[in-house]
């Protein structure tokens, strides 16, 4: 299935699923047209003057970018008007996104998305990226409410993320797998890239902040303190060490050559949970790491199966390749 466009690839998997509408494929259109348009966004940012910060913080209290706010603005307008989707939420705003009413046809999915992932990196020409997810409504719902979007991670239809890097990059799947497909600009086309991604069980690679070092618990310290061992240590084989600072460009790294990721548990973030938000960063990216054969924890359980308890809740995360997250999550056991 190389060289077709995301659009066939759609069709044909709505073709094995006898019942299936085509509302769902139509969604996934928007969503493309979506990460289209902000990667226009974001490569345009410095010849427009849209990189700076705003007066404003989002739920998170973390500064806003004029990026964030231009491309939260444009998920919700690709989105809102087709009534497929019964409501949204984003990392950017408190509550869920009222759907206009004259949009409002019974729509059958929840959009969850953080709209810029790693906007810190905006400045410096450094990958960033956009993140989804989608749930299914519960029935009868029409305008729902923060507690319809509180579904475990392992509830969801579908996940995905766009990278705009040095290619722009879309990455998804809907629980059979996850396939990578990158843009021709000249065709204004996502086409099929990588099919079938699969993450390698074992790593020489781990990425972590190193200045949070002295925070962390006692696991993740002995984790890293023997990966920086080396060849000489009781892991018997050299790591290299990355940090990119943008959960997307991390996670696609990992897709493509295998690796560890992590923003652990630490004494500093304890009151708020974690560092990663479940709903718009761990669940997502945690379904398209396990659909590409790797795994994905707190340390202390998985985190699909987490219960969310808010729209913003906060969670540690470990995920990517299978042997070493296993180890890393055999380390808090003990």
């Amino acid at each position: 299935m190389h060289g077709i466009t995301i659009t066939q690839f759609l069709i044909e998997e709505q073709r094995k699923v006898g019942s299936a509408t085509g509302e769902f494929t139509l969604l996934l259109n928007h969503i493309v047209t979506a990460c289209k348009r902000i990667s226009c966004a974001v490569n345009k940012g410095a010849l427009v003057g849209t990189m700076g910060n705003l007066e404003s913080e989002n739920i998170q209290g973390e500064t806003q970018k004029q990026l964030d706010v231009i491309t939260n603005d444009i998920f919700l307008e690709a989105n809102q008007w087709a009534g497929y989707i019964a409501g949204m939420a984003s990392e950017e705003m408190d509550d869920p996104y009222d759907i206009p009413e004259k949009y409002r046809q019974d729509g059958k999915y929840l959009l969850l998305f953080d709209p810029l992932d790693g906007s810190s990196n905006v400045n410096v020409n450094i990958s960033v990226g956009t993140i989804f997810s989608i749930l299914h409504s519960p029935q009868g719902v029409t305008n729902p409410k923060v507690e319809d979007f509180l579904q475990p991670g392992t509830r969801q239809v579908c996940a995905g993320y766009a990278l705009y890097g040095s290619s722009t990059m879309l990455v998804l799947t809907t629980g059979h797998g996850v396939n990578g497909f990158a843009l021709d600009r000249e065709m204004g086309e996502f086409i099929l890239t990588n099919p079938d991604m699969q993450i390698p069980a074992d790593t020489h690679e781990f990425a972590v902040n190193m200045s949070n070092q002295r925070f962390w618990e006692a696991p993740v310290q002995r984790y890293v303190s023997e990966c920086l061992q080396g060849e000489e240590g009781v892991r018997g084989k050299d790591f290299n060490m990355r940090w990119v600072a943008s959960m997307v460009a991390e996670v696609h790294r990992i897709l493509i050559r295998g690796g560890l990721f992590m923003y652990p548990m630490d004494s500093k973030l304890r009151d708020k949970g974690g560092k990663l938000r479940l709903m718009y960063e761990a669940n997502p990216m945690s379904f398209i790491v396990e659909q590409a054969g790797g795994a994905s924890s707190t340390g202390r359980e998985r985190i699909l199966d987490i219960q969310p308890s808010g729209l913003h809740q906060r969670v540690p995360v470990i995920l990517g390749s299978k042997n070493e997250v296993g180890v890393l999550v055999g380390y808090h056991r003990t």
